[in-house]
């Protein structure tokens, strides 16, 4: 399970880092040229979109790449990322895989345990 969540907290930050990439960079386009009515509108919170799509990214792919050595503190790490995508860029065709990759490799991170240790995640 700490390999699946490996895989998947880094498929779904680098999936978050591409989503984030492409709302910051609209954000910054409509702060440049205006809005063009019944097309391209400023988001509601700018500095809220643009934070989480920094931080997001780095924060699934942080908690996959501790998944294998620390699970517990990965799988917090990564259902963190899938929250934050959720809050300050909501729930749409282009956040629906990293928001689901990022949670289930959270879980399963946190559900991992090593059979031959007392404490699962110490």
């Amino acid at each position: 399970m700490r390999n699946a969540a490996l895989v998947l907290g880094l498929i779904g930050g680098i999936l978050a880092m591409i989503v984030g990439f492409f709302v910051y960079g609209y954000t910054v386009f409509i702060d440049w040229f205006g809005e063009i009515p019944d097309l391209a509108r400023q988001v509601d919170d700018v500095q809220t979109s643009r934070l989480v799509s920094f931080l997001a990214p780095i924060l699934a792919i942080a908690g996959g790449a501790m998944a294998r050595a620390r699970a517990l503190w990965g799988g917090v790490l990564m259902l963190l990322a899938s929250a934050a995508i959720y809050v300050g860029l909501g729930f749409s065709v282009f956040t629906m895989f990293p928001i689901a990759m990022c949670a289930l490799g959270g879980l399963l991170a946190i559900a991992a345990g090593r059979p031959d240790e007392e404490k699962a995640h110490f």
